[in-house]
C-alpha cells in the first residue's frame, strides 16, 4: 500500500505522520512524506530549509518505526493542491493522509484550502486528522 503524507511540520500534519506509521504498519505499506512549496517558488531559500528541516524530522520518525518511506519536497510551480494531487497520480498512492486545520467558511473563501482541494480531488481515500 502507498500512503501518501502531506507534510507541513504543523501539529496536524505531526498528527497525520503518526497515523501513517499505524496505518504503515497495519498494511505493509510504504509513505511518501511530501512537502510542496506554494507557486513553485525556488526564490525563497529559508522557506525552503525550513520545509527540508521537517522532512527530515518526519523521515527519522518514520525510519525509527521501520516503516520504508521516500520523502519529497515538491517546487513544481502549482498550488500546493494541485501539486499533492498530481504526484499522488503520478505515484498511484491508495491512500492520502492530511492533517487538518479548523478554519472558518470565509477564511476558506478567501485564502483557499489545500486540504479541502485534496479532498475533492484525490484520485484515493483521503483521510484527515485534527
Amino acid at each position: 500500500m502507498k500512503i501518501m503524507v502531506c507534510y507541513d511540520d504543523s501539529n496536524a500534519s505531526q498528527e497525520a505522520l503518526k497515523l501513517s506509521i499505524k496505518h504503515a504498519k497495519a498494511f505493509d505499506g510504504k509513505v511518501f512524506l511530501i512537502s510542496s512549496m506554494i507557486g513553485g517558488s525556488k526564490d525563497n531559500v529559508e522557506d525552503n530549509k525550513k520545509a527540508e528541516s521537517g522532512l527530515s524530522y518526519g523521515k527519522a520518525l518514520l525510519e525509527k518505526e521501520g516503516v520504508s518511506c521516500e520523502v519529497r519536497l515538491l517546487v513544481r510551480g502549482m498550488s500546493s493542491g494541485e501539486d499533492l494531487i498530481k504526484f499522488a497520480v503520478e505515484n498511484k498512492i491508495d491512500e492520502i493522509i492530511i492533517g487538518i486545520m479548523k478554519t472558518s467558511k470565509v477564511g476558506k473563501l478567501l485564502f483557499g484550502s489545500t486540504a479541502q482541494y485534496v479532498i475533492l480531488e484525490a484520485p484515493c481515500p483521503v483521510v484527515t486528522v485534527k
